[in-house]
């Protein structure tokens, strides 16, 4: 497949490059796709939440009423589950939720990822640029110029470039990141996939090994 090369002002350069078929051009495997959402989201999470077991609260052990004959539980002491103020049984305690994912099946869900945005022609190569200063409104007028000012895009870079990087980090339906750090989840989330000519250099050779 191959998609004409344009610069920074959405003009045709009138060169062009070839996507990957390997990359670009595979049958989309779902299963892999939702392992790595699912891993990357995983990862995301804190696993801080945290709640007092009986042996952790504040509170006299003394048995509160006798063994038999009371009417109620067996209770013992004021720090008991069963009574307001008391210990929560098997509440949350701190842990890791992430999990382990072959190389593989996340180089697999990453092809699966760009060769859907290939397929719903959501693709737009330009060639290597940047700002002489960090300016929203140059990147709004970017945006404009390649004509992905309707849509959420991701723009991928071989490195990130403060400049840019502080002129879209205001911007809601934007989003930068390094070609090495490119992922299934964001690709997926955005609408259109901008990718500079070295950064789509860097994407075939993680992608490829």
């Amino acid at each position: 497949m191959e998609v004409s090369v344009l610069n920074r002002k959405g003009e045709d350069t009138g060169r062009k490059v070839t996507l990957n078929e390997a990359i670009f051009g595979i049958e989309p495997n779902d299963h892999a796709i939702y392992l790595d959402v699912k891993q990357y989201l995983a990862n995301q999470r804190q696993g801080t939440a945290k709640t007092k077991e009986r042996s952790e609260l504040s509170g006299s052990t003394r048995k509160l009423g006798r063994q038999k004959g009371g009417g109620g539980a067996r209770r013992g002491d004021i720090n008991s589950p069963v009574l307001v103020g008391g210990a929560r049984v098997f509440g949350p305690q701190p842990r890791d939720y992430g999990f382990k994912l072959n190389k593989k099946v996340k180089q697999l869900a990453r092809r699966s990822a760009l060769s859907y945005k290939a397929q719903e022609n959501a693709i737009v190569v330009v060639e290597d640029f940047t700002f002489d200063a960090p300016k929203t409104k140059d990147f709004i007028a970017l945006t404009k110029d390649l004509k992905v000012d309707d849509k959420k895009i991701l723009l991928v870079l071989s490195n990130v470039d403060k400049n840019l990087y502080l002129s879209a980090r205001n911007l809601k339906n934007a989003k930068l990141m390094s070609a090495t750090l490119l992922n299934t989840y964001s690709v997926l989330d955005a609408g259109t996939l901008v990718l500079t000519e070295s950064a789509l250099e860097q994407v075939n050779g993680i992608l490829t090994k």
